[in-house]
Parts: structure tokens; sequence; C-alpha cells
């Protein structure tokens, strides 16, 4: 420590010297001391160190004094706090000296203290009192109106104050206003700026009382109908107010809109501005309270975007194009006659085009009115003579386009516009737009040669939005744009962004639209775009090369690989490929170019390799260089894949020796994405040149194999199976080995219970075509019994593990594989089966598998009507063991699917005859079902209707819930006639038969587009009325129909939110009259029948926020959400969710709310349990407290949020409390601060 202090009282003996270069040395030293993390100063070092640099800011030496402002920062943490103090009384003094450098020097010093303080929800002291003391300070500086620049300076170090650490002025908010408010009539502009500045900075976190006050002055004060130049600062201070107030200028609207539109027609080009600026505030802060007044703020915009009283628009287009030619020579005169000085019409026009696109970006719901009111306003101004109210009309345009992609269903590139799967009820926009596509071209295919960038810029912004939006719209067009991009590409004084920006263009556009249309322009296209790919700057090369390899597609598309399309690619290809060539083989490239041109020349090999020669080879060769390389070789392989799988089969025997080895070598390698695509490049080299390829070769790559085969990881083993599918089927010799190495782990994953779906179905396409390749000791018999081995006694052994039920039904499914490659032994085996079934000595997991095996054969159609086979199900469901049991109604169900004829009317019988197996056997009916197709279900639906109708009123719910998806499955089969008579069980008398009838809808909906939808949206608002049903089990599972809906196709209930929506809050009430006590012997226990329905609602709630969010009053929807969070435990669990979802989505509503949210989080995270209390409440209340403070993070990274001080108070007190910090820490740690795993919900 006093070697610490011997050395800083050395620099600071230094200091006073008499030589300048002496004390800037000694202080520059001190400043590293200072930002030394280790460095400890004592009492008297800190007194001396703060004296001293207090007395250099008086220094006669600038760079002197620049240097102590510096020290002051790190200081600051490093000293105690009544230095600090000292420190801001002195610089504060100074401040109001009369000496000018003074006063700089030491407002310089106070921002630097201001931004080195702790902010104030850190809980330190030091911040609340030292900005104590420098507020009542600027005050006192405030009200010196003879001296401008202090005032100014005082100004200025309040904002910044007020910026970073409102939450430690709180109490001087009420006096900040009062001294503030005078300083809005200053006779000096800058005066006036830097007060609305600082009122701008206190809004967010002042009370709502003095809000309110700052609003009413406002008001008073315009009413008042002040000079322009007053008019101008309180509407200026009215859209600060509004930006940085947000929601809370919601409830003052009624009375500012008017007054600000009466303003509007003052003329004075300023203020107009600054009023459309408000405008824009107050729609982008309160989009629903401004929702009475968009009529008449867009009906001003559309007046006012066309407002240039000094310039007449009105010539015909022929006079317009020869003022643009000889523009050049009036460019000083138009100056003169049209300087920002004497014109200022063009910032009315810009402001009141960005106040139509805050409107385009809020109201998604106003989208079919846009586009008969705006869009047409917004075309006919693209001719707009100022460039930067031009790139503001273009912007606000691709917001409108932006608004419509949102809107529909594209969310992609769709090649060519093949798409029709767009949403019904969002179509109107687009077809809207695709009206005004040539009216869009018409207006920009003239502006893409101008000369100004910006305005270039802006027109393929335009056009490329459209091309994401309606993708093929441009298809007629093309000839109108060519023109423009190769202009774009050519011009030499273009810059390079430019050309980036007409490359990823021409991009899009050939994406997006079919190649043929392109073929009479490469003559024009590829010149230029070759240049590009030539060009010395990396981003330019690297997105020519992009486009090039578009343009390969356009020349020859794969379809059609014979010049027979009457367009002949040859006098390009030289041209293209010697431009890709070159970079190809440049090694000193960028990455990104590298790729690129690799990726490029596969395109062309692959799409024009018959039209290469002997240039082919060379080509290859470097693709096989570029696969040895680390750097290239993932792109080097994909484009092997590509190649290999040319329909112009393109001879790869040069270097497939070569190749296969090093392919071999990458299945080893830890990056999983290679590994990926070197499976697929191999499959499609075997594939497609199995001629070529030696067994010997393979072996490598069959050697690593078996460890890709594991369940640790599906899809990889789903593609390594693929492989060797078709290695069995074009080398089958090469599968000699694999009985010892691969197949062990495919008989694993055929047992595990993770095996589904696509890996699942490969390995039954793998068995069936090793069972055909005939590859000795992998024959049928072998194969049947290393399948069915372990279910046969091995569960006698203690250590082998427990088999999976989805290790059965995959079993199964792979004996039926075989059995169909081998109809010779399925005679055989079915009997083999029925034994097995019938003898009780057989292993319980031997007679569930041989049922489930006789069921999948049977699917396959192999079984006939056995009656044998009828007998031994019927006995099974006799069984004692409720497995047995449950595999014989999935064997009947799928015999049934494969010989309907034959099971149908049987399992129809026994549902009538046996009410105690009706349970197994309407399983069974469910799979048929499910599983047949339509054609042939049609003839039995009757009956099978009839039968379910029967019995839908049955008591037991499990067996309802059964019949409700055999009714809704079975009328997806003829919805048409099935429909209606679901309708009309809605007026039944009995409460269960509605339930099933609703149940049923909720069966109807699959996330597939399907015939029944268009039915289903005319009918769905009856089905939904049972929410008003007086039975409450009528209403939960209405409920949970309608989040199935809103969860698989949210288009059907839409345009219902506004009477469901009611219903639907109102089931989140907590009923007295539903909630019982039930004695328990001597305790009594409080049951609560209302809890399900509420559960359900809740459910419903947090489905809508994903797929119908711009149809909820979020305010009104946080009200219950806010209920919630004190409802039971599962429901609170919802609403935590529920929270941190919003809080992403709609942090403005959040906010507006969040005073009313903070206190049930808190209680929740601050609650103990009983200390006598069982294990199972301890890990209940332990899980809310973590869902709890997971809305609290969300809550926490919401901009602004702290500025709240109940929030900043309850983060201080999750700082300060060991136990709340270590949870907030493992819930930001454990998930990154996201609440991906967490949110995930059932909504099925």
């Amino acid at each position: 420590m006093s070697n610490v202090s011997y050395h800083i009282s050395n620099l600071l003996e230094k200091m006073t010297s008499t030589d300048k270069d002496f004390r800037f040395m000694a202080t520059n030293d001190l400043m590293l001391e200072l930002q030394k993390d280790s460095i400890k100063l004592d009492e008297d070092s800190e007194r001396k160190v703060v004296a001293m640099l207090l007395k250099l800011l008086e220094d006669k030496n600038g760079e002197v004094q620049n240097l102590a402002v510096r020290c002051l920062a790190p200081l600051v943490s490093k000293v105690k706090e009544y230095q600090v103090e000292t420190m801001v009384d002195t610089l504060c003094s100074n401040m109001m000296s009369d000496k000018e450098p003074l006063r700089d020097i030491s407002s310089m010093g106070l921002k630097t203290v201001i931004a080195e303080l702790p902010p104030s929800s850190s809980g330190m002291t030091l911040t609340a009192s030292v900005c104590k003391k420098i507020t009542c300070q600027l005050i006192g500086a405030m009200g010196k109106q003879e001296d401008v620049s202090v005032q100014l300076e005082a100004l200025d170090i309040l904002s910044d104050m007020l910026g970073r650490l409102s939450g430690a002025l709180v109490s001087f908010h009420g006096s900040l206003l009062s001294s503030l408010l005078p300083q809005l009539t200053s006779p000096r502009m800058a005066v006036r700026k830097r007060s609305i500045l600082a009122l701008g900075h206190l809004v967010p976190c002042c009370s709502p009382a003095l809000f309110s006050q700052l609003t009413e002055h406002l008001l008073v004060e315009l009413a008042k109908g002040p000079p322009t130049s007053m008019t101008r600062t309180y509407i200026q201070c009215l859209a600060t107010v509004s930006r940085q107030g947000g929601h809370r200028v919601g409830e003052h609207l009624e009375k500012l809109v008017p007054m600000v539109v009466k303003f509007t027609s003052v003329e004075d080009d300023e203020l107009r501005e600054y009023c459309f600026q408000a405008f824009e505030a107050f729609i982008r802060r309160c989009p629903k309270e401004m929702s009475p007044h968009v009529a008449t703020v867009t009906k001003l915009c559309l007046k006012y975007m066309t407002f240039d009283p000094n310039y007449n628009y009105d010539d015909d287009e022929e006079e317009e194009e020869d003022s643009m030619d000889i523009e050049d020579g009036l460019d000083q005169e138009s100056d003169d006659e049209y300087s920002d000085d004497d014109d200022m019409s063009w910032k009315v026009r810009r402001s009141s085009i960005k106040c139509l696109e805050a409107l385009i970006a809020t109201r998604q719901d106003l989208l079919l009115s846009f586009y008969s009111s705006i869009c047409p306003a917004l075309l006919t101004r693209f001719k707009e003579r100022e460039e930067n109210v031009r790139a503001d009309i273009f912007a606000a345009f691709v917001t409108l386009l932006r608004q419509t992609r949102a809107g529909s269903s594209h969310q992609s590139l769709i090649a060519a516009g093949l798409d029709h799967g767009a949403r019904a009820d969002e179509e109107p926009a687009v077809t809207m737009l695709k009206k005004q596509v040539v009216l869009i071209v018409k207006a920009l295919h003239r502006q893409l040669k101008e000369k100004s960038i910006k305005s270039r810029q802006g027109c393929f912004s335009v056009l490329t939005e459209l091309a994401h939006t309606v993708p093929g719209a441009l298809e007629d067009h093309i000839p109108a744009l060519i023109p423009g991009i190769v202009f774009s590409l050519t011009d030499r004084s273009t810059s390079s962004t430019m050309r980036i920006d007409a490359l990823s263009f021409l991009h899009v556009l050939l994406l997006s639209h079919h190649p043929q249309v392109f073929q009479p322009h490469m003559q024009v296209l590829v010149p230029p775009v070759v240049a590009c790919v030539n060009d010395t700057f990396y981003k330019i090369t690297s997105e020519a090369l992009l486009v090039s390899q578009q343009l390969v597609r356009v020349m020859r598309p794969l379809e059609q690989t014979s010049s027979a399309g009457g367009f002949d690619p040859k006098p390009f290809i030289k041209e293209l490929f010697t431009g890709t060539l070159k970079r190809l083989k440049a090694t000193d490239i960028d990455q990104e170019v590298k790729e690129r041109a690799i990726s490029c020349m596969g395109h062309m090999v692959c799409h024009l390799g018959d039209h290469l020669g002997a240039e082919l080879k060379g080509v290859l060769a470097i693709f096989l260089e570029r696969l040895k390389n680390e750097i290239t070789r993932l792109t080097a392989v994909r484009t092997i894949t590509l190649i290999a799988a040319s329909p112009l089969k393109v001879d790869l025997s040069s270097i497939l020796p070569e190749a296969l080895p090093a392919l071999g070598s990458f299945l080893r390698k830890n990056q999983r994405a290679l590994r990926l695509g070197t499976l697929a490049c191999l499959t499609a080299l075997v594939t497609h040149h199995a001629a070529g390829i030696k067994p010997a070769v393979l072996e490598p790559v069959l050697a690593e194999l078996p460890a890709l085969v594991d369940e640790s990881d599906m899809h990889v083993s789903q593609v390594s199976i693929t492989l060797l599918t078709c290695i069995a089927k074009a080398c089958p010799s090469s599968l000699a080995k694999i009985g010892t190495s691969v197949l062990p782990g495919v008989f694993r994953l055929v047992h595990s219970p993770l095996l589904q779906g696509g890996a699942l179905a490969a390995i039954l396409e793998f068995l069936q075509a090793l069972v055909l390749s005939k590859t000795s000791n992998l024959g049928y018999s072998q194969l049947l019994k290393s399948l069915t081995g372990p279910f046969h006694g091995g569960q006698s052994r203690p250590e082998s593990p427990a088999i999976h039920r989805q290790s059965y039904h995959s079993v199964a499914r792979c004996v039926a594989a075989l059995s169909t490659t081998c109809p010779k032994e399925t005679p055989g085996m079915v009997a083999g089966l029925i034994q097995e079934v019938k003898n009780p000595g057989s292993p319980e997991p031997a007679r569930v598998l041989a049922l489930l095996c006789l069921g999948e054969v049977g699917r396959r159609g192999s079984l006939g009507g056995s009656k044998e086979v009828q007998g031994v199900i019927l006995e099974a469901f006799s069984s004692t063991s409720e497995e047995v049991k449950t595999a014989a109604s999935c064997a009947l169900g799928s015999m049934a699917v494969g010989s309907l004829t034959d099971y149908l009317p049987f399992l129809l019988k026994e549902i009538s005859s046996q009410p105690r197996r009706q349970y197994l056997l309407l399983h069974s009916l469910k799979e048929v079902i499910s599983a047949c197709p339509a054609p042939s279900l049609s003839p039995h639906v009757e009956s099978i209707w009839a039968l379910l109708f029967q019995n839908c009123q049955c008591q037991e719910e499990g067996t309802r819930n059964l019949l409700s998806e055999c009714l809704g499955k079975l009328t997806l089969v003829n919805p048409a006639q099935l429909l209606p008579r679901l309708k009309q069980q809605l007026n039944a008398g009995s409460p269960l038969a509605r339930s099933t009838a609703v149940t049923a809808v909720k069966f109807t909906i699959v996330d597939q587009p399907a015939p029944i939808d268009a039915l289903l949206k005319d009918c769905i608002g009856d089905f939904l009325k049972t929410l008003q049903d007086d039975d409450i089990n009528v209403r939960r599972v209405a409920l949970v129909m309608f989040n199935s809906a809103a969860h698989n196709k949210p288009s059907l209930i839409r345009g219902l939110l506004a009477t469901v929506l009611p219903h639907l809050y109102k089931e989140t009430q907590i009923r007295k009259d539903l909630i019982r006590e039930v004695e328990m012997g001597p305790f009594k226990h409080t049951v609560d029948d209302g809890l399900d329905v509420r559960k359900a609602a809740f459910e419903c709630m947090y489905t809508l926020l994903d797929s119908c969010m711009e149809g909820l009053d979020i305010l009104l929807f946080l009200d219950h959400v806010e209920e919630g969070l004190q409802d039971h435990y599962d429901i609170r669990m919802l609403t935590f969710l529920m929270l941190a979802r919003l809080a992403s989505l709609c942090p403005g509503a959040v906010l507006q709310r969040l005073d009313r949210l903070v206190e049930p989080l808190k209680a929740t995270c601050t609650t103990k349990v009983k200390a006598g209390s069982v294990k199972q409440e301890f890990e209940k209340q332990e899980e809310l407290r973590r869902s709890a403070m997971r809305a609290v993070a969300a809550l926490l990274a919401v901009p602004e949020v702290e500025r709240s001080p109940s929030m900043a108070d309850f983060a201080n007190q999750i700082r300060t409390n060991e136990d709340m910090a270590s949870i907030y820490q493992s819930v930001q740690g454990g998930e990154g601060g996201s609440f991906g795993p967490a949110e995930s919900m059932d909504t099925s």
C-alpha cells in the first residue's frame, strides 16, 4: 500500500511543475495507474488526488485539462463517497463560473462522473446522494436567465443524468418539471430544444400525476394560440413526450389529436412537420387508442404528402423525360430556385410519409383499406423530386409489402409463384397487390436508369420485396426491368454497394420466376454478370457467382436436358465457364468466394457437363483438390453430390478411386453437417455410378458406418441406413461382412423406444433390400430370428433391459416387411405366430409381439379372412394381461385395414354385442377409420356412423373420447354429408351427446389443408356457441376444440374472435359456486370443479398469442393474465409462460401494465413453504418460483423496463437476496435467458 502511496505522491508532485510537459506526463501516468483494477488508495492519497485533479481542471494547458477530465472516470469507483461529492460540488460551482473555458471543462467533468456512476438499480447509495447534489445545483443554474451558455450546459447535463439515472431522482421529478416547463418559453431556440430533450428523458419514469400535469400544461398553452415559433416548440415537445412516454399518452389522445389536427392548417412548413412527427409518435406508441383518429390522420397525410407548392408535376411523361436530359445544364439555376432555405415543403412531405409508414407498420388489420387508399397515393409519389423524400416513399411501400407478406402464408421464396396454399382470409391483400404490379413497374423502371444511387437502391428494395411477397408477379415485366439492372451493373460511376444491390435483386428475380422467362435476355445479362465475377471487390464477386449459378439453371433447366426447349445455351457457356474457372482455381481469395465458385461450377457441370468437353476432367480434378482441403471440403462434398445425381450422367471415374476413401474418412469427423453431406454424397454416387465402384473401395466406408447407426442421432442413422440400402441394391457383394459390423447396430435401433417415422421406414426398406440381395448368412430366417430374439425368454435374465412398447410396434413392422418380400414364407410364419398367441406357456412379450405381427401382416393383406385368426383375437381379448388385450385391439384394427370386407362386419358386430370390450374394440375401429383410404371406407360409413351414434351418450369419458375421435375422423371421409349431422347433435337434450359432437369436431381439424376446411369455416361458429352451454363439461370440451382450431388452423376462427373472446375470458374467472368442501376423515379438503375449465381457457389464450395475435386487444388480454397470476398452481405456471411470451411480442403493452404485474410475481418469488410440508409441496413451490423468475427475466430484457420504479425495486431485491439471485442466475444460465424449452406446451 505504502508503495502505491509513494508512487502517487511522486506523480502529484510532478503535477505542480511549471513545465506543462511534466504536468501532462504525470497526469497521463496517474490515469494509467487509476485504470488498474488492483490499485487501492488510502484516505490521504484519495484526498490529494481529488484536490490535484480539480486544480488541474483550471490548468492553462488544454491537453492537461482534457487528461484531468479523463482521470475522473476511473476515480469515481476508486474513492469513497464523500470524495465523489467533493468533486461534484467543485465541478458544479465551476460550471457556473464566468470564465467560459473553466465552465466548459467542468461540464465535461460532470458528464464524465455521471457516466461512471453505478445505475440506480444496483442499490448503491452513492448514485442517489451524488445525483441529489448535482440536481439541486443544476435547478439553480437553469434559473440563470442572464447567462444562456450556463443554462445550456445545465440542461445538457440534466438530460444525461435523467437518461441514465432517472430512478435516483424520483424525489426531484416534481421540481425538475416545474423548472423545465418555463424554459419552453425561452427566447433562445437552443434552450427550448434542450429543455424538450430533458423532458423526454424525465417522462418514462415520472409518476402518472406528473405526466398528466405535463400534458395538461402543453394542452393549456396550445389552446391559448401562442405565436407560431412557440407552437412549434410545444408540438415538438408533445412528439418527444409521446415517443418517450409511450402508452401513457393514450388516455390524453382524445384532447391532443384534434389540437394537433388544427395546427396542420397553419401556413408554416416546420410546424406541419412537427405535427406529423407527433402523429407518428402517437400511432407507433398507442396504435389502439389512435383507432378513432386513423381516418383523419390518413386523410391529412395523403393531402400533405403531395404538398409541393413551388413545383409543377403535371407535365406529361415525355416532357419529364426531356427535362431529365437537359437537367445537367440547369443544375445551377435549379439549385438557386429550390434551395432548402427557401423551400421547406419537402420536410412536410417527408414527415407525412413517415407517418403513413408508421400507420402501415402498426395496423395490419387495416391492410385491405390501405391498398385502396394509401397504395395508389404512394405509387403516384414515386416521381417525387426530392431524393430523401423519395427514399422514404420507397421505405413506406416496402413496409406495405412486408405487412402483406406477414399476413399471407408466403414465408419464403416459392419458385415461380406455384404456391396456392395461401390462407383464404389473407388472400385479398395479395390479389389487390397483383393488380398494382403493372403500375409499380411502370413507375420504377425508368428510375432504375437515373443517376441518383439512393433512388436506384430504393427501387431495388421495392422490387426485391415485391418478388418475395408475390413470387412470379414480375414475369410479364422482365423486359422492362432488365435494362435497369444492366445499367446498374455496367455504369462506371456506380458504387460497389449499388452493384451488390442490383446483383442481389437479380438473384431474387431468377429464383422466384420460371427460367424460360429469362432465356431471351441472356445475351444482355451474361456479359455484365461475368464482368462482376471478375471484379476486384470480393463481395461483388461473391454475389455475382450466386447469380451465375442461377443463370446456368436458366440456360438449361434440369427437367429439360436436351435443347428441345428451343434455347441454345452454347454461345454463353464459354464466357461463364472462363469467369468461374478463374475464381475456382484461385486459392488466395475470400472463403465465401471460394465456396460460391465451387458451387457455381458444380451447377455448371450438373446442367451443362456435356458441353464442357475436355475441360471437364480438369474441373473434376480441382473438385478433388477442394475435397481434400479442410476449409472447402463441405462445399465440395455438396457439389459432388449434385453432379453425381445429374441426369447428364457425368463421368466421374477419374476421381472416384481417390474421392471415396476421402469421403469415408469424413464419416469419422465431429462436424455433423459434414457427416450428413458425405452420407448424401455416397448415396448419390452408389445409386448413379455403381458400375465404376469396386467392392474393395467401399470397405473403408462400410467400416465407418457402425458408429453412425445409433439412437443418439436418429437423422444420421436414417441417412446411414439409406446408404446401406443403396449399397444392398447396387453392390450386394460388398455386404458380406456387415452381419457382424453394422447389423447389430441396426437391430439395436429397431429395439430402441426412439425409433419412428423416417428412420423406421429406412430400416424397413433396408431389410427388404437385404433379403432380396441374397447375401449369405443374411437370409429371411436369420433376420427374423435376430428381430424377435429379445422377446423370447429374454425377460427372465435380470440384467436384460425392459422392452419398450414402441419397440414391439417397430419389430412387428419389420416382420411384416420381410413377409411381403418373401410371400412363400408367410403362411408358415402366420401359423407360428398363431401358435405363439395360443400357447399359454409363451412369455407375455412374445404373445404381445405375435399379435402385433399378425396385425401388421394382415394390414398388408396377407392373411385373407382366416376364421382362426378371428378366434385367436377374441381369445386374446379375454386375457388377464392388459398388454395382450391392447395388442389384440391393435392387431384387429390393422387386419381390418388390410381386408375390410372380411373383418369390418365382424368388428362392428362385436362392438354392438360386447359392451365390456367396447373400449378395446373402438380402438380397433379408430385404427380402421384413420388408416383406410376414403373410397374403400365409403360403403361402410352409414353402418359405422349408426353404431357410433347409438353409443355417444356413454357414461365413461374415455370411451366417449374414443367415440368422438372415430366420429371426427369418419366425418373427414364425407364431410358434406356428415358434418351437418354432427351439427344437429348440438340440439340433443343430453349434455353427453353434445360434448361428444363438439369433441368430434376437434378431430376434423387437421393441420394440413383438407376438403372439409371450407365447410368447417361456415359452421364452426355454431359449434363454438357451446361455450355458452349450461353444462360445464360441454364448455370445457368446446374450449379444447377451440384451442385445437387456434393451434392447427387459425384461419377457421380468426373472423369469430370478436364474438368468442368475451365467453373465453368469462371462463377464466374463479367461480365461487363451483368450489366445495369435501370431508376426508378429520380433514376438510377444498375441491374446485371449475379448475379444468379455467385451465382450458388459459391454454386457449396461450395458443392465441402465437396464432391470432393481431385479433387480440392486448390490454384486455393482460387483465386476464393478471388474474391468472394469482390463481391455482397449474394456471399460474401457464400465465408465467404467457407473460414471458408477451414481453417479447408486445413489450409496449406489458410496460403499460407493469406495475400491476410485478406484485403477483414478487409474491410468488418470495413465498416460502410451511416448514412441516411434504416434499411435493417444496418441489411445487420451487418450480413455481423458477417459472416466475423466467417471466421476470423476460421482463427485464424489455428495453426501458427498469425505468418503472416498482420493477427497479424488485430487480434490486433479486440482486440483494441470495436465494432469489441464485434462482435468477440458474434461469439465465441454464436456458441462456431464453424461454424455448420451458415455453413449449402441448396444444394439440
